[in-house]
């Protein structure tokens, strides 16, 4: 059943990842081809309106989006040079603490989102150009930030898991 649940948080960690790389390529095409339109007005072509409010709307979805993919494998940046030479047991409390800041910074990251999301919401702001409400944008990183919490939730369990067990966990690419 741990498997499971594991395997069900990889996918959905993946799955976010995937979505938000989606957006930002689709962001990268829309910014190729309004500059693209600007370069040549002299045949008909112009750039896309509003494109800046589309590359920050894409852009914030994505970098929510990335962070559970991440955080599930371990590849936020981290010195090592202390920790290469403690013992197993040292690096998993070490990890635990981690996990618990990082679920604490996550939670709080996602209420204060959830807060900003309420306010737009409330003063029912809009874009200068194409005049999208701007809690879209806000709400579209909240699915990211969610999918945050549920999955340092997960690595706390994991780190929890391994702790008591005394096995090392998987860290992306390298052993703990």
């Amino acid at each position: 059943m741990f498997d499971r649940i594991d395997r069900l948080m990889r996918s959905i960690a993946a799955f976010m990842a995937i979505l938000g790389g989606l957006v930002l390529i689709a962001v990268i095409l829309a910014t190729v081809a309004s500059v693209s339109g600007r370069a040549l007005l002299w045949i008909g072509l112009s750039p896309i309106r509003g494109d800046f409010e589309l590359v920050e709307l894409g852009t914030g979805f994505a970098v929510f989006s990335f962070l559970p993919w991440v955080q599930i494998n371990r590849q936020h940046a981290s010195v090592e040079i202390l920790t290469m030479h403690m013992g197993d047991t040292a690096n998993r409390l070490i990890d635990m603490a981690c996990d618990l800041l990082m679920l604490a910074i996550a939670i709080l990251l996602t209420w204060k989102h959830w807060d900003g999301t309420l306010d737009k919401l409330a003063y029912g702001e809009t874009t200068f150009i194409i005049q999208y409400p701007i809690w879209w944008a806000y709400a579209s990183g909240l699915m990211g930030a969610f999918g945050f919490v549920l999955i340092s939730f997960w690595c706390v369990i994991l780190s929890a898991k391994a702790l008591l067990t005394g096995r090392n966990q998987s860290h992306g690419e390298t052993v703990h």
